[in-house]
């Protein structure tokens, strides 16, 4: 599975320098000079380059050759791009990783939202409520997002009252919902 890091921005300077969107939680790590990072171009198709008849084609990777935090956002340079026009062409490119590289957390009560997404959730008396569609990512806590056996939705506060046990092995969250939560 692949696991979007960040969201290229617009160019900054004339040197091929680009503002990146962070989308985890460990910046330093992932945009360290070095890393390598795989790409998935964005909504919008890349410009054509200056040589007529020739389109950039996004590469399937990127490598970081610098990476500096400035006024609260990243500011990469990646290997090979060395110009405002060829970094233009990258903007709105995702930066992703697979999963399988992402080391799991040490704190046993920290969950990667991958790790959450597909399980089935099930009340502590085991009856199904539906699976984790997505993890939504509130101030002020988490919410799994239920999608229910019918097809609807709903909004379960990822907290230990609410979600007494999450059984990564067992490929199942335990939800002990107050009532009418499930009917919002």
């Amino acid at each position: 599975m692949q696991l979007v890091v960040g969201r290229i921005g617009k160019p900054h300077g004339v040197r091929g320098e680009v503002t990146v969107e962070v989308r985890t939680d460990e910046p330093e790590a992932r945009f360290a000079p070095g890393a390598v990072l795989r790409t998935e171009p964005g909504a919008t198709p890349p410009p054509a380059t200056d040589e007529p008849g020739v389109p950039f084609r996004i590469p399937a990777e990127l490598t970081i050759e610098e990476a500096r935090f400035h006024q609260g956002r990243v500011l990469i340079a990646f290997d090979g791009i060395l110009d405002r026009n060829t970094a233009e062409a990258l903007r709105g490119t995702l930066l992703v990783v697979d999963s399988a590289d992402v080391e799991p957390p040490e704190d046993p009560e920290e969950f990667h939202d991958h790790q959450l997404v597909g399980l089935a959730v099930v009340t502590p008396a085991g009856e199904r409520l539906g699976e984790v569609a997505r993890i939504d990512h509130a101030p002020s806590s988490d919410l799994l997002v239920l999608r229910r056996p019918e097809g609807r939705t709903a909004l379960i506060p990822f907290v230990r009252a609410i979600v007494p046990e999450v059984d990564l092995a067992g490929g199942r969250v335990i939800v002990d919902p107050p009532a009418g939560l499930l009917d919002l």
